[in-house]
Parts: structure tokens; C-alpha cells; sequence
């Protein structure tokens, strides 16, 4: 009995020690990132994040209630958009190979579109591709759907699934202004398995497309692939995101979203 005991531990902590190396892969290669450079502050600062703002993506543009469409997202992508969807998280990147972005919600009311809040944000430090791969610091252009949270921090009261994990601190040597990069996450659903923790290594579509793509805290600068959100933006995402209304997140840079 005591070598069944004894056998059983050691199996238990062999599990464990494979969910702490599993989360690590995500954060090494998260973001978008390869293996040699998964640190979102790597490169020049793009400007520290300004926090939420009154204006729109077009800086205080008055119609921003009752909307037919999200603003400035073309034919091509609001096709695909779920008709299910009631929220939308919009990434408006400044241009192609430009790191700035906004990010606007955008929620569905009886009367159309409502806009619930907007943040100066980052994406990818090379800026946006429809081809994303492993390493290339570009953000992947398209619609994605949102099931899934985390963090390092507690639960500030996200209606989406939220793992609570000290398994998203950044590793030591990355830069200093990353090191709360991930006290909350959204897990953008790009080359992932929806209904599982941000922190799940799967990749549907092989390694070589990257992964671990998420919405989560501004450093300043440009990232390797996820879109960063100042934490006042971040705490209200989770807390509005509800999985009742089918987010959505709608990215990319100007001239992809409206084709």
C-alpha cells in the first residue's frame, strides 16, 4: 500500500510539474511569439498608453449610439461577424506596419450599436498581417471570438471563465515594464482551443502559426503579436465581456478592416 501511495504522489507531481512547464511554453512562445523572443518589450517604445479617451477611433466622432455598423469595419470582415454577436471589441491599428492602435467596445442594443469605451492600445511591433506566423511580430488581421480569461491577479468580476494563476508572470529576465504585462488576459481566439484557460499550449493549426494571441495589459510599446490595453480598459473588458452576448474581437489596421 505504501508503494501504491508512494507511486501515486510521485505520478500527482509529475502532472503538476507538466501543467507549470505547459504554462511556461505559453508565455515563452505567447503573444505571437517564438522561442528566442516571446518578450513583449523587446524594440523602441511606441508612447506610453493614454488611458481610456471620449473619442472614437476617428478622435470625437459624434455618432457613437444607435450605430447600423461598427464603424469603419468594411463588407469583408462584418460578414464575419456571428449574428450571434452582441459585443464587439474593435482594434483599430494605426497602419500596417504601425504598433499604435485603439481599441473601442462596442455593444448591441434594440436601436443598433452602442459604444462603451475606447483605449489607446498597442498590437504587433511590425504592425498587422492576414498571414500570421510564429516570430513575426505582426498581429493577426480578422475576427476572433472571446470565451476565455485569466490572469495573475484576482477575478475583478469577468463574466467570461477567468483562471486565476501565478503560472502568467512573465519570466524574470524579461524587461521590467513587462513584468504585469499579464495580471489580466483575454484570450484572443486565433490557432487555440475555445472553452480552455489561456494558459492551454494547444495549437490547432501546428506551432507554425502561431498562438497564445491575447488582449491583455499596456507596457508602453508594441508586442509581439497580442493587442495591449491600458488596465482601466482591461478591467472594464472583463468586466462587460459576457459570453450570453457572443464577443467578438474585430482587428487589424485601417485599410484591412474597411476593404
Amino acid at each position: 500500500m505504501r508503494t501504491a501511495g508512494r507511486a501515486m504522489r510521485m505520478a500527482g507531481r509529475a502532472i503538476r510539474m507538466a501543467a507549470v512547464a505547459a504554462a511556461g511554453l505559453v508565455l515563452l512562445v505567447g503573444c505571437g511569439g517564438g522561442t528566442g523572443g516571446g518578450r513583449d518589450g523587446g524594440g523602441k517604445d511606441d508612447g506610453a498608453a493614454k488611458g481610456e479617451r471620449p473619442g472614437g477611433p476617428d478622435r470625437g466622432g459624434s455618432a457613437t449610439t444607435h450605430l447600423k455598423h461598427i464603424p469603419e469595419v468594411g463588407a469583408a470582415l462584418r460578414a464575419r461577424i456571428p449574428a450571434a454577436s452582441r459585443q464587439v471589441v474593435a482594434v483599430y491599428g494605426a497602419g500596417v506596419n504601425s504598433a499604435d492602435a485603439t481599441v473601442v467596445l462596442y455593444d448591441k442594443g434594440a436601436n443598433g450599436w452602442d459604444r462603451q469605451g475606447s483605449w489607446d492600445a498597442h498590437n504587433g511591433r511590425r504592425g498587422w498581417t492576414v498571414n500570421h506566423h510564429e516570430g513575426d511580430k505582426r498581429s493577426p488581421v480578422g475576427v476572433f471570438t472571446l470565451t476565455d480569461a485569466g490572469g495573475v491577479l484576482a477575478d475583478p468580476g469577468a463574466k467570461l471563465p477567468y483562471t486565476h494563476s501565478s503560472a502568467f508572470t512573465p519570466p524574470s529576465y524579461w524587461s521590467k515594464n513587462t513584468r504585469h504585462d499579464f495580471d489580466y488576459v483575454v484570450a484572443i481566439n486565433y490557432n487555440r482551443v475555445k472553452g480552455t484557460s489561456p494558459l492551454d499550449p494547444t495549437r490547432p493549426e501546428g506551432q507554425s502559426k502561431g498562438g497564445g494571441v491575447w488582449l491583455h495589459m499596456d507596457h508602453g510599446s508594441g508586442t509581439s503579436a497580442c493587442v495591449s490595453v491600458p488596465k482601466t480598459g482591461m478591467r472594464a473588458l472583463l468586466r462587460a465581456l459576457d459570453p450570453a452576448r457572443h464577443p467578438v474581437v474585430v482587428m487589424g489596421d485601417k485599410a484591412h478592416l474597411a476593404a
